[in-house]
């Protein structure tokens, strides 16, 4: 089955690959100067086609320029190359060094392509003057050296604009190296408009002005031959296809990057991290890609210390609606979970241990409290105080304390480490943050936690370890078959008997 796109796509593909490379370290900086004077020699060898190959001219013209323009080639290439080494050996330095680059340095190497360009552009220039002046001293007419030295001009520009392109895509890995020392911060290189621009420039209003030219051109009366035309053509179609593809991948790529990474954050990898390798908007937005995913990870861990810290549905409360003095009335059902003895337990076991020991108990208690919706509202020593139906309401409070009390117990039994008391309770209660306006934390107060405090006291000396109110069973629905009456006490602090409940 041949591939999808068929030959063409494959031979886009295959060109986008080749040009994905990206040099670096010290070979980096000689490398694309060498790139640069191989698309040099490109554009020198189709502008000397243009005007020798295809030409109607004199013949006895063209030795004297064919000849000046191979000891121009001599001078003029080692002499761009010797000052575009010069130019960016202090990018060559630091890439040597292997370290971070100074402010400087970095700034220099992200100037890598326009230098290269620049050399190009001066170096086309003397040579459009030097080639137009031999040739209107060698042909019989003096016009046509303006014709050589528009011509060569011209394929100057375009081969200038290409080196940019090229050198900008070849050096994004020296490129990225520099803006990792020092992120953009707004000032762009060459931004996407400028580059889309010179993309048209090099690929369509360039070879159109030679077109309009070679039938303009006054030494030449009869118009141009048919091949000159072809072959403008011809490579103008070749340079814009080479221009198009560099220009898209510098666009596409890393806009193809940036996608997947926006995708990776929406579904919660917060870790992502795209590289910056542009100097421009794109690299701008690299940059904002990172600081974004930066900052919703730092988001999402105070998030999850905040909830850490004062569980997870106040966290989420507090997040959505803010925080503030104050509070509302909510019936509730509050468990509060003590361990027997922790006093003489400590001198037993050293306190290193008794932290380790209090950690596991906790584990059971939030574990227990979290499954049957609840909250644990604050740990105090080796005590918690739990709720159910605040800060969110709850369909069945009384019933879900009382089945995590059980669960508790249960639990602690089987570890066998510490002996409990659980008591619960129901009612009214104030529910709200408490404090001051810089440190504020979330509580409920009111007679249903005094009084499951008081039932903890007498559950640690009942065989079950869990005491009820009655009025917590009977609004407790179906677990109250767990349940049974037991004696009638005045807690402390209360003035009024409580009738307990205990489990069957």
């Amino acid at each position: 089955m041949p591939s999808e796109g068929g030959p063409a796509a494959g031979a886009v593909q295959r060109a986008d690959a080749v040009l994905a490379w990206a040099p670096s370290g010290r070979s980096a900086v000689p490398l694309i100067v060498g790139l640069v004077n191989l698309a040099n020699l490109v554009g020198v060898g189709t502008v000397a086609l243009l005007l020798l190959g295809v030409g109607e001219d004199v013949a006895s013209g063209r030795t004297p320029v064919l000849l000046a323009a191979l000891g121009y080639l001599v001078v003029a290439f080692p002499a761009g190359t010797w000052a575009g080494l010069r130019h960016q050996r202090g990018t060559t330095t630091w890439l040597l060094a292997g370290g971070d680059p100074t402010r400087d340095e970095a700034a220099r190497a992200l100037r890598l392509p326009v230098d290269a360009a620049l050399v190009a552009v001066t170096v086309w220039v003397i040579g459009a003057a030097l080639l137009g002046t031999v040739a209107a001293l060698a042909y019989p007419d003096a016009r046509i050296g303006v014709r050589v030295a528009i011509a060569t001009l011209l394929g100057g520009v375009v081969t200038a604009g290409v080196t940019y392109l090229l050198v900008a895509r070849a050096a994004r890995a020296v490129t990225a190296r520099a803006l990792a020392a020092y992120p953009p911060t707004g000032r762009l290189a060459l931004g996407v408009g400028p580059r889309l621009l010179l993309t048209w420039g090099v690929t369509s209003g360039v070879p159109l002005v030679g077109v309009v030219l070679l039938f303009l051109d006054p030494t030449n009366p009869d118009g141009p031959g048919a091949g000159a035309v072809v072959f403008l053509v011809v490579v103008a179609l070749l340079v814009g296809a080479l221009a198009t593809l560099l220009t898209a991948r510098a666009v596409g790529a890393p806009l193809r990057e940036l996608r997947r990474a926006v995708q990776r954050v929406g579904e919660g990898d917060h870790d992502v991290r795209v590289g910056v390798d542009d100097a421009g908007e794109i690299g701008l937005l690299q940059e904002g890609i990172n600081s974004m995913a930066a900052g919703l990870a730092e988001r999402e861990r105070l998030r999850d210390l905040f909830g850490r810290h004062v569980g997870p549905t106040v966290a989420q409360r507090a997040l959505a609606e803010g925080v503030s003095l104050g509070g509302e009335l909510r019936t509730v059902a509050a468990l509060f979970v003590d361990i027997a003895g922790s006093t003489s337990l400590v001198r037993r076991t050293g306190p290193e241990e008794m932290v380790g020991l209090l950690n596991r108990f906790f584990a059971v208690v939030v574990d227990a409290i979290e499954a049957e919706g609840g909250l644990v509202d604050k740990f105090a020593g080796d005590a918690a105080l739990c709720v159910f139906g605040a800060p969110t309401e709850h369909p069945d409070p009384a019933g879900a304390a009382l089945r995590a009390a059980r669960r508790i117990c249960d639990a602690v039994a089987a570890a066998g480490e510490v002996d409990v008391g659980v008591g619960v309770a129901c009612g009214p209660v104030w529910a709200g943050q408490v404090g001051a306006a810089s440190r504020l934390e979330y509580t409920v107060i009111g007679d249903p936690v005094n009084e499951a405090a008081r039932l903890t006291e007498l559950a640690k000396e009942h065989a079950g370890r869990a005491v009820a109110s009655e009025a917590t069973v009977r609004a407790a629905g179906d677990e109250r078959a767990h349940w049974r009456p037991d004696v009638e006490v005045e807690l402390r602090g209360r003035g009024e008997p409580t009738r307990t409940w205990v489990r069957s």
